[in-house]
């Protein structure tokens, strides 16, 4: 059953010669230490498989005899034994097969570590958006304020106002320039926060959009897609399979080990008579056994691989809940940012009107300047509000692209 969810996307404008938020995401897969270390441990994963899947070395040994080891045809001198171990058959490839698994698990989990980076990256480049619309609010909020200061200042003097009306706006003012000193001071650590994710200069400048322009799309996703082709569950399901292959290996090396080898006999001809093969080497081919009689680890390590399987079956099902339960409360992010994006339009429209209707009324009567004053600011809340639920969509919307491994 598929479930449409009709949310706002937002189209970004940036400069043509900027970066846009698909540029920083590759600075930072490029740039970011904590990425760059999951794919070297992904990289480090892979040289394992041809360790494992490896013969183990033979062996060579060399033996002088002291005391000569008299024979028919002569002294034994020296003795060379080369040994070369073989696993039981399908060992080495249930090894091999382990190994890949596990490396292409640590895979999986190098691109969930990606998805969540560019998540990190969004949730820090919208609020430098968010910093930068509430400056602009606010230099215009100083600016109307100032107008204001004027126009009640000369109604003050023609004897049509009151000195109140002045004091109320040098109040708002001073206030304003304190919001104003405060926000400008956030940016320094916004920007650090956001560079460091990019393994860049704390105070390096980054482009930041104009405007935002708002269109309606349907989304279509269906919530029991998401366990389909999730890197997190990808890497768990690879690590059962891993753990399984393990168990083969570990039931498979308790198995006897076989080994084929030579024997080379160095040997000194006889001085004190002739015989047939008078001081011929010995080259005596050899076969081993190894006989696994203790029997504990190996039934131990068949263990540890079944409750690995178990394990990891487990915490599969435990992030399949998270991720269902964090979708929710994705989708609700979404729809509640749009609802208020919509609600805050339709306040911004109707103060404007009301502002206008109040300023023009205070022109002709000189009265009712607090309403002007407080109907000014009630619309500067509504404009912030609006912002923030932008930057607040935003930051949704890119949690939700996380929690379905969007790209």
């Amino acid at each position: 059953m598929k479930n449409v969810l009709t949310i706002i996307f937002v189209l970004t404008s940036i400069l043509s010669n900027g970066q846009t938020l698909e540029d920083y995401f590759k600075v930072a897969a490029e740039n970011n230490p904590g990425l760059l270390s999951q794919y070297k441990d992904f990289e480090a994963a892979l040289q394992k498989v041809p360790q494992v899947k490896a013969l183990p070395d033979p062996n060579l040994s060399f033996g002088y005899f002291i005391s000569p080891v008299e024979t028919r045809v002569g002294p034994q001198k020296a003795r060379f034994s080369l040994t070369q171990m073989f696993p039981w058959f399908g060992t080495l490839k249930a090894q091999g097969d382990a190994a890949a698994l596990m490396a292409e698990a640590k895979y999986q989990s190098f691109l969930d570590a990606r998805n969540k980076l560019y998540y990190e990256v969004s949730a820090a480049y919208f609020p430098l958006y968010e910093l930068k619309e509430w400056v602009r609010i606010e230099e215009d909020n100083i600016a109307i304020l100032e107008s204001y200061r004027t126009v009640s200042n000369t109604k003050f003097k023609n004897g049509l106002g009151s000195l109140v009306d002045v004091l109320r706006v040098d109040v708002l003012l001073k206030e304003a320039r304190t919001n104003l000193g405060i926000l400008k001071h956030k940016e320094i650590p916004l920007l650090a926060s956001f560079n460091k994710l990019l393994d860049r200069k704390e105070d390096e400048q980054i482009n930041i959009p104009e405007t935002f322009g708002v269109n309606v799309l349907p989304i279509d996703y269906v919530k029991d897609s998401l366990v389909v082709d999730h890197p997190l569950l990808n890497s768990l399901e690879l690590k059962v399979k891993a753990a399984a292959a393990s168990e083969r290996a570990a039931l498979k090396q308790g198995l006897p080990k076989v080994g084929v080898g030579l024997d080379y006999v160095m040997v000194d001809k006889r001085t004190d008579m002739v015989v047939p093969d008078n001081g011929k080497d010995v080259l005596m081919p050899m076969v081993t056994l190894s006989l696994p009689l203790f029997r504990g680890k190996y039934r131990a390590a068949e263990k540890e691989a079944q409750l690995m399987q178990e394990s990891y079956a487990l915490q599969k099902k435990e992030v399949t809940n998270t991720l269902k339960t964090n979708y929710e409360m994705a989708v609700f992010d979404i729809r509640q940012q749009t609802d208020l994006i919509s609600l805050f339009d339709e306040q911004i429209m109707e103060s404007e009107q009301a502002l206008n209707l109040l300023f023009t009324a205070y022109g002709n009567s000189g009265k009712d300047f607090e309403e002007v004053l407080r109907m000014q600011q009630q619309l500067l809340k509504y404009t912030k509000l609006k912002i923030s639920a932008l930057t607040q969509y935003e930051i949704a919307l890119a949690k939700f692209n996380y929690i379905t491994a969007k790209k």
